[in-house]
C-alpha cells in the first residue's frame, strides 16, 4: 500500500480502490490500495472522515496493512471516493508539532526532558520529571512563540544506520538496510517519528499554556495550540468584555473591580454566617422547650425541605451541646435524602452509627459516623418518614427498657 500521506499531508479528497474487507464485530476494516489516511501513531490520533460515503472512524496500521474501520459496508469497490476531515488532521499536526517546540524550549532554558505526551481533543499535555515554576513556563512559552514566529521549514529526512551514528539520534535501533524517518526543526529539535506535521512553524499560529500541575515527582503542563489558541483567546476578550459592561468599567480596570466585589462578598459572607449563628441559636432554644421528652430525654424529629445540610448540621451539634438530647433529623433535597442522628455526650441509650445503618436502608442509602454522631444520605427521598419514626420507635424502645433508678 501507498502511505501517501508522508508525500502530501495536506491532501484532502483522494480516489482509491477497495483491496479487502475484513469485518470484525459488526465494523468493516478496509485496505486501500492507496492512502492518504493517516494511521493512529505514537504519539498522533488517527484520521477520521469518509470512504465511499461510509464514515471512517479510526485508520491503524497491522502486518505493514493500513485499515480503515467504517460503520457501514462499502457499495463499490474500485474508484472509491475519499475524503479526510481534514480540520481535525491539521489541529493535530499543529498541536503535536507545538509540543516538540515547546519541549525543546523547556529542555534548552531548564535541561528537563519531557517524558510523558498525550494529545487530546481539547488540549495536550507534557510531564516532565522535575517540577519549574509559573515564571519559569513562561519563559518557555515566550520562547517557544518566538520560534513559531521565524516561520522555520519543517525537514523530514531518511537516516541510514551509519547516519545516525554520527547524529545525536545514534542509540536508535536500525536493522541493516533500513531507515528511520527523522524529523528536523531547524538546529532547535531533531527526533525520530511516523507523525505528520505541518510544514512550517509559522502553522502552530500560537502556544498558549494554560495550566499546570503538581505530577508525580514532577509537573505536568496543559497547552493549546493554533486554532484552538485562537479560540480561547477570543472567549477570554469576549468574556472579559461582557463583565467590563456588567461592572460598568473598563478593561484596565476589571482586575481591581473583582478584587474589590470579592472582598465585598467575603464580607457579606461573614455577616451571613454571623446570623446564621444568632439565629440558630434562638431556634435551638425553642426547639428544647418544644422537644418530645421521654423520661429525662428530650427527643427532635424533624424533617428539612430545601435547607442546606451544613446549616442543619450546625443546629443539631448546638442542641447536643444540652444534657440529654437526641436529634433525628431528615434533609429533603430534590430527589435526594439525608439521615443526621446526634446524641448528647452524657446519653449511652443507642449508639449512633448503629441506629443510622438500620434506618438509612428505608432511603436506600449509605453512611457511618461514631456513638454519637453520624449521618448519610440516599436516593429514596419518599421513606424518609419512615426512616425517621423507625429510628425514633427504636430510642423510645430503649429509653423505657432501661432500668429504673
Amino acid at each position: 500500500m501507498e502511505k501517501l500521506y508522508y508525500e502530501d499531508q495536506y491532501k484532502k479528497e483522494f480516489t482509491a480502490e477497495i483491496i479487502d474487507i475484513i469485518e470484525k464485530e459488526t465494523k468493516y476494516h478496509v485496505e486501500l490500495n492507496r492512502t492518504y489516511f493517516y494511521p493512529k501513531g505514537a504519539g498522533q490520533p488517527s484520521d477520521t472522515g469518509h470512504i465511499d460515503g461510509s464514515l471512517v472512524t479510526c485508520v491503524y496500521e497491522e502486518n505493514n496493512k493500513i485499515y480503515h474501520v467504517l460503520e457501514v459496508r462499502p457499495l463499490k469497490i474500485h474508484k472509491v471516493k475519499c475524503k479526510i476531515n481534514f480540520n481535525l488532521r491539521y489541529d493535530y499536526m499543529k498541536q503535536h508539532l507545538g509540543q516538540h517546540i515547546l519541549s525543546s524550549c523547556i529542555y534548552d532554558l531548564f535541561n528537563l526532558t519531557t517524558i510523558g505526551f498525550h494529545l487530546g481533543l481539547t488540549s495536550s499535555t507534557i510531564d516532565l520529571d522535575k517540577a519549574i515554576d509559573a515564571l519559569e513556563i513562561r519563559h518557555c512559552e515566550k520562547k517557544a512563540n518566538d520560534i513559531v514566529n521565524e516561520n522555520i521549514k519543517i525537514e523530514t529526512l531518511q537516516f541510514t544506520n551509519s547516519e545516525l551514528k554520527k547524529s545525536s539520534l545514534k542509540k536508535i535501533p536500525v536493522k541493516p538496510g533500513e531507515k528511520v524517518r527523522v524529523v528536523k526543526i531547524a538546529d532547535i529539535d531533531v527526533f525520530p517519528s511516523q507523525d505528520i506535521y505541518p510544514n512550517s512553524t509559522i502553522e502552530v499560529q500560537l502556544i498558549k499554556v494554560i495550566k499546570f500541575e503538581k505530577y508525580k515527582t514532577g509537573i505536568r503542563i496543559e497547552f493549546i495550540c493554533g486554532q484552538r489558541a485562537v479560540s480561547n483567546y477570543i472567549l477570554k476578550f469576549e468574556a472579559i468584555e461582557k463583565m467590563s459592561k456588567l461592572l460598568s468599567c473598563n478593561n484596565d480596570t476589571l482586575i481591581s473591580e473583582v478584587e474589590q466585589l470579592s472582598s465585598e462578598l467575603n464580607k457579606a459572607l461573614t455577616e451571613k454566617r454571623a446570623l446564621k449563628a444568632a439565629v440558630a441559636t434562638y431556634e435551638v432554644q425553642n426547639m428544647l422547650k418544644e422537644a418530645e421528652k421521654i423520661d429525662d430525654v428530650r427527643i427532635l424529629k424533624f424533617i428539612y425541605d430545601k435547607t442546606d445540610l451544613k446549616y442543619a448540621t450546625m443546629l443539631a451539634t448546638k442542641l447536643v451541646s444540652s444534657p440529654k438530647v437526641i436529634i433525628l433529623f431528615g434533609v429533603k433535597f430534590q430527589d435526594k435524602a439525608n439521615l443526621l442522628f446526634m446524641c448528647s455526650k452524657d446519653l449511652k441509650i443507642v449508639r449512633m452509627d448503629s441506629l443510622l445503618k438500620d434506618a438509612i436502608t428505608l432511603i436506600d442509602g449509605k453512611g457511618g459516623g461514631s456513638e454519637f454522631s453520624a449521618q448519610g444520605g440516599g436516593k429514596n427521598n419518599n421513606n424518609l418518614d419512615s426512616a425517621l419514626d423507625y429510628a425514633l420507635s427504636k430510642i423510645k424502645e430503649s429509653i423505657l427498657s432501661r432500668p429504673k433508678n
